[in-house]
């Protein structure tokens, strides 16, 4: 049976790769918000958001960070980071720079948002305990077909690690 997991990313400039990506299949995901319910949360302010995301990973066991170009020290990316480690759930990256939008191009690969996020008050970065995985591949079928063989074991991998920490 699949994880049901919760999927983080950088939306206008993602959604499409983030949309390839979830449709895989090797993971349950949380259903995305079409664009006019988002626009509403968003009007809520930040209280509506927080509720709204806490909402969206109920019931999951790891968060997937889509990592594009612009993902790193995002407002909300960072605080659905932190939320799902508080919360005890794995929590993994992948970067998807080279899987192609809706005009089929790629991207420049994002810098690792882990890096942005410390871990407790050790000194340390969360990047020193989150993986990262960045798609091996010659061009996007490629490394989309790299996540959809190994998107499974990053995600209990990272739940394995989140349970050592």
């Amino acid at each position: 049976m699949a994880r049901k997991c919760f999927y983080s990313f950088h939306y206008i400039p993602d959604n499409w790769r983030a949309s390839k990506v979830r449709n895989i299949g090797a993971i349950e995901g949380n259903k995305p918000a079409a664009d006019n319910d988002w626009e509403t949360v968003k009007k809520g302010g930040d209280a509506v958001i927080k509720k709204w995301i806490s909402d969206q990973m109920s019931g999951r066991t790891c968060t997937i960070v889509l990592i594009g170009s612009q993902t790193a020290n995002r407002k909300w990316i960072n605080h659905e980071i932190i939320k799902s480690w508080d919360d005890g759930k794995g929590v993994v990256g992948i970067y998807i720079h080279g899987i192609t939008d809706s005009n089929d191009n790629t991207s420049a690969k994002g810098n690792n948002p882990f890096d942005y996020i410390g871990y407790g008050n050790s000194g340390k970065m969360l990047s020193s305990i989150v993986k990262c995985y960045d798609p091996q591949g010659a061009d996007s079928k490629a490394r989309y077909n790299w996540i959809s063989t190994h998107l499974s074991n990053a995600v209990e991998e990272a739940v394995k690690i989140r349970k050592a920490n």
